[in-house]
């Protein structure tokens, strides 16, 4: 005889409630076949290719080979060398993405007049393909007929190789990729700006604190779980950089700006190697994993 008393046993699901269940994964369904076919699928097919020594030749059948892609990708100076550029690329590009993603977002939120104007100017290049991009900005940094170049001949200054010079291409392409890619950043800081609470402003006026003294006391302070965020995103996305390096140097000159993702690409679908491919694609993951983690901890820490 049972001792659990009647007010606390669970009730029986009602013959509608499982029908309501069924209907509802119906629905989810189609999204976890898509789901599995384009994004399971293709991670376990890729971790299994990075133990093989499969090609797009076809030679070697893709036999098991182990370690040996994790050992080979270890030991290899080109992918150090990648990685390193990638790095470089996120450091120069990831302070300035935010920082002038900031003061863009305070412009535009103190009243500045026209400010659909200044909105619109700030977020289109986001909306660019990065075709458009590559182009407008190839035209830019020619060096004899180039805007940049002839503005620098016009102080009295000589032009300078902005893609060719090992010293100036990382540069041009973070350039590119700040006035490209800020315009994200700077939505995400104004819709921010826009929830902070009027009423603390306005008691801080009322208190006599001037328009300094409520940005870093107020403002700031409202805004640091969006920094947060924006600095975790921007970081993922520098460290992912491929399509405006490929475009505007093709990793030159000399494999200075050849960021990690160009590296698998050359190895896997120039090289042919696409087991090796796929173990150093792995070796990227867990270090995007690693800083991940990182950062979230870091930042939770702040918060705390």
């Amino acid at each position: 005889m049972s001792t659990v008393p009647s007010a606390v046993r669970r009730p029986a699901r009602s013959p509608g409630s499982r029908r309501t269940g069924r209907s509802g994964f119906l629905f989810v369904l189609p999204f976890l076949v898509l789901f599995a076919l384009f994004l399971v699928l293709p991670l376990v097919w890729g971790l299994w290719m990075s133990f093989t020594d499969s090609s797009l030749t076809g030679h070697g059948g893709g036999t098991f080979v182990g370690m040996a892609n994790y050992a080979d990708a270890l030991a290899d100076s080109q992918m150090w060398s990648s990685l390193g550029n990638t790095a470089v690329f996120t450091l120069l590009s990831s302070v300035p993405l935010v920082l002038v993603a900031l003061v863009m977002a305070l412009l535009v939120h103190t009243g500045l007049p026209g400010q659909w104007l200044w909105r619109l100017a700030f977020f289109a290049p986001y909306l660019l393909p990065v075709a458009v991009v590559w182009q407008v900005w190839l035209m830019l940094f020619q060096p004899d007929l180039g805007l940049l170049n002839s503005m620098l001949r016009g102080i009295g200054l000589d032009g300078i190789g902005w893609l060719v010079e090992e010293k100036y291409a990382m540069w041009a392409v973070v350039l590119v990729t700040v006035w490209w890619t800020v315009g994200f950043n700077f939505l995400l800081y104004l819709a921010a700006l826009q929830a902070v609470p009027d009423h603390l402003h306005e008691a801080a006026a009322i208190d006599g604190a001037g328009a300094w003294r409520r940005l870093w006391s107020i403002t700031l302070p409202q805004l640091r779980r969006t920094t947060g965020l924006i600095a975790v995103l921007q970081v993922l996305a520098s460290l992912k950089v491929f399509d405006q390096i490929y475009l505007l140097t093709r990793g030159g000159p000399n494999g200075s700006t050849r960021p990690v993702l160009e590296y698998i690409y050359d190895t896997g679908f120039t090289g042919y190697r696409l087991g090796y491919a796929s173990a150093i694609s792995y070796v990227f993951f867990a270090i995007l994993i690693v800083l991940s983690i990182g950062q979230l901890r870091l930042f939770s820490r702040r918060e705390a």
